[in-house]
């Protein structure tokens, strides 16, 4: 129950305009939604649609009050609700209000899917060169990836070498073509030790793709480890249990983990860290592929198929 209201309200519910302006007139409390802080603009913003969130603009005291650190505005453009944020803005909304790492919503917006989101105030500065360099890239790799996303996919991207280099210094040995076939037809006709031993490697601009669309065995801690030795390598396994899980290693060493790839931009966030997690937000591919300066120009070394299938040698590969 989620009382002030809003009881069953799920986020489904806030694209309903009319059940919101219904629960609205019945006497639902337009600032309030269950526990915590919790504001019902916000939650529309996020996942309702644009005439809800109109309607809740309007009946709210303050269409820029905080839910947490942030303004509905925020929300709405982190989540990438374009026409939620133009409804938002039409309402009186803040464009120059200053969220994580200095960016307010109308410069972060430059940098999103619709760089002409809001009009340009004069005198307003746009991107440097530098944030340009990262929205393009950005815009032109998800483009590439093509919305690519698989539950239980397993990545690692490394910079600076190629697939031949990952296979030698992985001890790694071809794969049997034919078995191949069949572990891709259906991994779950597999023994998990036996499947999880099986990756492919692929060269792309920039350096390699470790990937493995059933399991997490490429950001195991000792394929990391030998695989960024000299270099870097951002690790990405897509719990279909938990959520998306990071990790990053440099020359052989752990200095992240339990990260959140695509998670949107962190309140403790430099500026080049926040427009890097907003230009990626909502695609763990994506981001991880950019933290490793990788390059690709279609989702194969994702998806495959792979430049090569190897089998990676019986170890303890979770060994510190």
């Amino acid at each position: 129950m989620t009382g002030q209201g809003w009881e069953g309200m799920d986020h489904r519910g806030w694209r309903d305009h009319e059940e919101v302006r219904r629960r609205l007139d019945a006497g639902a409390d337009p600032e309030r939604w269950g526990v915590g802080g919790s504001r019902p603009l916000h939650r529309a913003a996020a996942f309702g649609s644009p005439e809800t969130v109109a309607e809740l603009a309007r009946r709210v005291a303050d269409v820029d009050a905080l839910e947490g650190d942030t303004t509905a505005l925020w929300e709405a453009l982190v989540y990438r609700r374009t026409e939620n944020a133009r409804a938002l803005a039409a309402a009186g909304a803040d464009l120059g209000w200053v969220g994580f790492g200095g960016w307010t919503p109308a410069r972060l917006g430059l940098a999103g899917p619709e760089p002409d989101l809001f009009p340009r105030a004069a005198g307003e500065p746009g991107l440097t060169e530098a944030e340009q360099a990262v929205a393009d890239e950005g815009r032109r790799l998800t483009a590439a990836l093509g919305g690519c996303y698989l539950d239980g996919l397993g990545l690692a991207c490394v910079a600076g070498i190629d697939a031949e280099e990952a296979i030698r210094r992985l001890a790694a040995a071809p794969a049997d073509p034919e078995l191949m076939e069949e572990l891709i037809e259906d991994f779950l006709d597999f023994d998990m030790d036996e499947s999880l031993r099986y990756v492919g490697v692929t060269t792309v601009p920039g350096g390699c793709v470790v990937t493995q669309p059933w399991g997490y065995a490429p950001q195991r801690t000792v394929v990391m480890r030998l695989l960024s030795e000299g270099t870097h390598a951002y690790g990405l396994y897509a719990n279909p249990k938990s959520g998306n899980q990071g990790c990053v290693f440099r020359d052989g060493v752990c200095e992240g983990s339990d990260l959140h790839p695509g998670g949107g931009p962190d309140v403790d966030g430099s500026r080049e860290e926040v427009l890097f997690a907003y230009v990626h937000g909502g695609n763990a591919v994506s981001y991880s592929l950019a933290h490793a300066g990788l390059r690709p120009t279609d989702a194969r070394a994702v998806t495959g198929p792979p430049d090569h299938w190897v089998r990676l040698p019986e170890r303890d590969h979770w060994a510190g």
